[in-house]
């Protein structure tokens, strides 16, 4: 058996903290929250879905978990800085004053940032 072809993508992010992380990606990041019970917050991400769950003693890893293609980087970057987010800055990427790295060789720009419980996730544009 396949999956099918009509089967969508549902996505998953841990917290330790679900009442600390909601707010982030509801007010901050702009997504709907379209349930939410004892084991997770479900998040309409664009028309993907995203649960939250809650682990005790979660640690993220250092890698990026979840991201975003965006249009315009520098103000996708700029309207998340204005909200209080701040951008990572990974040394020797040269990335410019916005935290914004592109690709050598290519125009592929990506910027990353943190939620709450440090699951690293990004922006990109190709």
């Amino acid at each position: 058996m396949t999956i099918p072809a009509a089967a969508k993508v549902i996505a998953f992010i841990v917290t330790r903290d679900r009442a600390k992380a909601k707010p982030f990606y509801q007010d901050i990041l702009g997504f709907k929250l379209v349930h939410e019970d004892g084991f997770a917050a479900v998040f309409d991400l664009n028309g993907v879905m995203l649960r939250m769950s809650t682990q005790e003693g979660f640690t993220a890893q250092g890698h990026t978990v979840l991201g975003w293609d965006v249009a315009d980087i520098s103000k996708a970057v700029e309207a998340l800085t204005d909200k209080g987010v701040p951008f990572k800055i990974y040394e020797g990427f040269g990335q410019d004053r916005l935290g914004i790295w592109t690709a050598p060789g290519s125009t592929t720009k990506v910027a990353w940032f943190t939620d709450p419980d440090g699951n690293v996730l990004s922006l990109t544009q190709f």
